[in-house]
Formats: C-alpha cells, structure tokens, sequence
C-alpha cells in the first residue's frame, strides 16, 4: 500500500521539481515524498481553470500531505527570472537549504525547423536549458556548504541523433534542447565531482502523461512500448541517494535503471 515512510532513503531531504502538476514531475514528487523528502512542487497550473490538461500543483501538494508527508506548491514560470529566484527562496524560507533539484519542466512545440518562430524558440530553451542551468546556479552554493546534493535533469529519446531517412515530426527543437540539457548534466556532474554533489539526467522512454497524450506521441507503431509513470519516478528516485561520486555525469533511460539497479516500482500515493 502506497505511503509515507518518513525514515526513507530521503528522510530529512528538500526536493524541488519542477514541472511538478502532472505527468512524470508529479510522480516524481510523489514518489520523492513517500521516501521522506519534504516537497517542493512548481508549474505554471495552480487551479484547475488555469490549463486545458489535468493536474495543478495543488493537487499534488494535497495528496502528498493528506498522506502525512512534507509538501509545499510554488508557482513559476520558468521563463521569467524573478520566478526562478522566487522558487529557490521560497523553498528555503519554509524547508531550508535544496537537497535535490529535479529539472522536469518543459514546454513544447513540434514545429518545423523553416517554420519555427524565433519567439517560441526562445521560449523553448529559456524553459528547457537556461531554467535548469540558473536553478543549478541558484542551489550549488548551499549544496557546496553542506557538502552533498543532487541534481537531475529529465531529458527524452529526442536527444539522441535521428535516422535521417525517416520522416519528421517537427521535433528538431526539441531535440536541440535536450541534447544541450544532457551536455550540461556531464559537464557540472565533471564540475562538482570533488564536492559531493552527484549530477545525472534521465529520459522516460514513452509514458501516456497528458502532455504526451495531447500531442499524439502514441500510435499502433509504439504503443506496446509505453511504460508506466511508476517505473520512470523509482528510477528518478534511485539517481538521487547514495555516493555522489559513484552516481554521477549518468545519461539514463529508466529502464536502464530499473533493470542496472534490480529496483522494483512501486504504487504511489
């Protein structure tokens, strides 16, 4: 049965997600909370009204302390600055220093590269590369201080360099901007190396989250490989406890995990 173990493998941890109001961001944060982490969820989707997807952060917040667990919703827009920085000292003005930063939030448009406006694409890396990168710049001080911590970026299969003699979709943005988060994963996993602070990037191979719903990624060509949330967030669970030193600057794919580590996915909240 689902629930809160407050002597987990993440008891007395700050998490930060980001992305945090459905799909893997929320599975994450659930999954973080029922290991003993104190939760901090953040998206753009407060109420209900605001988005046409399902799922807002104070939903996740609700189930995650209805459960006897630590949880706190942030509202940002990773592309503005002043909620970046708000995120990080709101975090520690209720729980203290961040532990664990999980970047998970993103936004997309399949777009082809001819047709693809200079706004969006903007809008696209400010979320999905330069929000991460400051959020890691925002929490590295602390983690130095107290000598440990863990980032881990979500990254997706699009980074990887595609058959040029298929067909596209339009994700060649999106793609750019992964390959650039996984860049930046080993580069400050190298960087931090001697400081304690293990740095890891995962993808989730394919999951039916709304976002992925919406924008039709499953058909009759890979629906016999979707996989469940569950197994995406105790993978995203293990990157983020034991030596830093021995888990990190890791490119993972969830199952890869699942199977490396012989980890066994369990119900959330």
């Amino acid at each position: 049965m689902a629930a809160i173990n407050s002597d987990g493998v993440l008891r007395g941890q700050v998490a930060v997600v980001t992305g945090a109001s459905r799909g893997i961001g929320e599975a994450i944060a659930r999954r973080y909370a029922m290991a003993g982490a104190k939760v901090v969820v953040s998206a753009r989707t407060v109420e209900a009204a605001e988005h046409f997807l399902p799922g807002t952060i104070t939903d996740t917040v609700a189930r995650i302390n209805a459960a006897g667990g630590e949880a706190l919703a942030v509202r940002a827009d990773l592309a503005v600055a002043e909620d970046r920085h708000n995120l990080i000292k709101q975090t520690e003005d209720a729980f203290g220093g961040v532990d664990i930063l999980v970047n998970n939030a993103a936004i997309t448009y399949f777009i082809p590269v001819e047709d693809f406006p200079e706004k969006r694409f903007r809008l696209m890396m400010d979320v999905q590369v330069w929000a991460p990168f400051e959020l890691a710049q925002l929490v590295l001080p602390g983690m130095r201080e107290r000598g440990r911590g863990w980032i881990l970026n979500i990254s997706s299969h699009a980074a990887i360099h595609p058959d040029r003699t298929l067909s596209g979709h339009g994700g060649t943005v999106y793609g750019m901007c992964k390959a650039a988060l996984e860049r930046f994963t080993t580069g400050l996993a190298q960087e931090e190396f001697d400081n304690n602070i293990g740095v890891n990037v995962i993808s989730p191979g394919l999951v039916a989250t709304p976002g992925v719903l919406h924008h039709k990624l499953i058909n009759e060509t890979n629906e016999d490989r979707v996989t469940p949330v569950e197994h995406m967030a105790e993978a995203c669970l293990r990157l983020v406890h034991g030596d830093a030193r021995e888990i990190t600057g890791r490119i993972d794919y969830a199952d890869q995990v699942i199977e490396e580590f012989a980890l066994a996915p369990v119900d959330l909240l």
